[in-house]
């Protein structure tokens, strides 16, 4: 099958899904939405955190949030096992199962009052659960945030004009930060003067599709890396105290119109360019590689399912969401526009990037070349900008632009990622009695301060964040799996049907649990103790929660069977 019968196959099956799977069975017969059901963005407005959006905004909000970097790297690697697993899992790994863990996130904790998983776990499973849940994510979210840190800083850094590396791309940085104040500029109108939304953001995309013309044009460098890294934690904290009103939601939106650009170019000039595969439909043993099962499903993580979605589904979607029944369109749908971009990752480096089978061979040819952070980003920019060149573009400047998307979003999950945190730290303060640690601007230092101890300090000569991001994927899908099995306990209290979210739960779960333990065995013999030592407490923490919740399950069924 050709990669384009294959893409419109997908994108058949994506509406389709969307249609009758998400709208018309999750949302009427399982969860019951409810537009009359009061939000906690009304019912708890505090135009801080918590303030009704229109759902196209929130949509916006909410794509940019999740679609960081993951979605590109991850399928970006996965392709080494051939262009079929990675495909399959991309697109019916988001429909049965990504999808609806980021859907049922946002109505659980929509109906908890915008809570966190881990503290919509103390109440559906047992008090012990929150804090280990708390935990995990303050973990995940850390690591994640820091390493994005990173690549965003090497991306941005380039010694001179004449000396620009291809893995820097100092092109992005006048458009990065000029959004910040458009954002800030259209927030301020719309919601203090009052004035029309959608006028101001055809303003405001007029202004950020400008801003990337001129820094095309004008790189910056002789920036060090080091000091980007600085100003962009100087701005997660910004971003995590400003209210949600002046930067997070104009700003996301804005940015996912960028994101509705590129998908729609890439996808034109892909249909345009009919490649054909140059990648092997499957390649079960690659040089050095893990076993394709279960490291599939934890390499290709965020195109697939995430952990770190149900954060921000849980932690400032539902706290914008208008309405109960605009939770399909922002939590399923969202996820189809990240596989979406993971599809367009598949695409790009098996059938856009490289001309002939030798070509990807020589870049894919073992596990060590396919691993590295900067060069699946270089081939990803690549195979896409091969297809924007398709419409009349010159291929320096499509790259240039794909290269500020994918900054874009990169930032977007920073300053998402340094709230959530913010939110766990000042969650794990309420529950350990801790007050300082729920004031907002002590959590957000705190937050801030974790994500710098994993761009800054080192181990072993590597930045912290890199030393462990091999835990990235496991501790991922792990929360992902916790997440979904919160949603299964929540159902089977309600005497709903669990089938639909117990499945993927187990096999999130046992993919991901295998995969850490293979990990940390992995770790050990190569005497990497932090590493296999860091391992080992995320392996515990899911362990407890998972027998936690088979104890509460077990006293439901009881009650359930005694005679009425």
């Amino acid at each position: 099958m050709s990669p384009v019968v294959m893409a419109i196959l997908v994108l058949s099956l994506y509406l389709t899904f969307y249609h009758f799977y998400a709208r018309g069975f999750l949302g009427r017969n399982i969860f019951d939405l409810n537009e009359a059901q009061p939000t906690p963005a009304h019912s708890m407005r505090d135009d801080v955190d918590y303030v009704p959006a229109n759902r196209y905004i929130l949509f916006g909000h909410h794509y940019a949030s999740i679609a960081g970097l993951a979605p590109m790297l991850g399928p970006a690697i996965a392709v080494i096992w051939g262009w079929i697993p990675a495909l399959c899992w991309v697109v019916f790994g988001t429909l049965l199962i990504g999808a609806v863990h980021d859907f049922s996130a946002l109505v659980l904790s929509a109906r908890h009052q915008g809570q966190s998983m881990g503290t919509i776990a103390r109440e559906v499973i047992s008090p012990r659960t929150r804090l280990l849940f708390l935990l995990v994510i303050f973990f995940l979210v850390a690591l994640a945030m820091g390493v994005f840190v990173l690549v965003i800083s090497g991306l941005f850094a380039a010694p001179d004009a004449a000396n620009i590396p291809t893995t820097a791309h100092p092109e992005a940085v006048i458009p990065t930060y000029s959004l910040m104040l458009i954002a800030m500029f259209i927030g301020f109108l719309v919601y203090r003067q009052k004035l029309p939304l959608w006028p101001l953001i055809a303003l405001g995309f007029v202004l950020m599709l400008l801003t990337t013309a001129y820094g095309l044009s004008a790189p910056v460098t002789g920036v060090s890396a080091h000091a980007w890294t600085w100003s962009l934690l100087i701005y997660a904290f910004i971003a995590s105290v400003l209210p949600v009103w002046l930067l997070l939601q104009p700003r996301d939106f804005l940015n996912s119109l960028l994101l509705y650009l590129a998908l729609f170019s890439m996808l034109a000039g892909f249909f345009l360019l009919s490649p054909d595969w140059a990648a092997p439909a499957v390649n079960p043993h690659p040089v050095g590689a893990p076993p394709i099962l279960p490291f599939l499903f934890i390499v290709i993580a965020c195109g697939a399912v995430s952990g770190f979605h149900g954060l921000v589904a849980s932690g400032t979607s539902s706290k914008q969401l208008d309405k109960e029944t605009d939770a399909p369109f922002i939590g399923y749908a969202g996820m189809i526009g990240e596989s979406l971009l993971a599809l367009l990752a598949v695409l790009a480096t098996t059938a856009g990037a490289f001309s002939n089978r030798q070509d990807w061979e020589a870049f894919y040819g073992s596990w060590d070349k396919a691993v590295g952070l900067h060069q699946k980003l270089g081939v990803f920019i690549q195979g896409n900008a091969n297809f924007i060149h398709q419409l009349g573009v010159p291929l320096d400047y499509a790259a240039a632009f794909i290269s500020v998307v994918v900054v874009g979003f990169a930032m977007t999950s920073v300053d998402t990622g340094a709230r959530l945190l913010r939110f766990n730290i000042q969650e794990i303060g309420n529950t350990l009695g801790i007050k300082g640690l729920e004031n907002r601007y002590v959590a957000t230092t705190l937050a801030v301060a974790a994500i710098g101890f994993f761009a800054f300090f080192e181990v072993n000569g590597k930045p912290a964040g890199l030393f462990l991001w091999t835990l990235f994927g496991t501790t991922n899908q792990i929360l992902a799996g916790l997440t979904l099995l919160t949603v299964t306990i929540y159902l089977y209290r309600k005497r709903k049907p669990i089938l639909y979210t117990l499945l993927p739960m187990l096999l999130v779960l046992g993919a991901t649990i295998s995969g850490m333990v293979m990990g940390i065995i992995k770790a050990l013999g190569k005497e990497q103790w932090t590493v296999a030592a860091v391992g080992s407490m995320i392996f515990a923490l899911a362990v407890w929660v998972l027998i936690e919740a088979m104890v509460v399950a077990h006293g439901v069924h009881r009650q359930r069977s005694q005679p009425q």
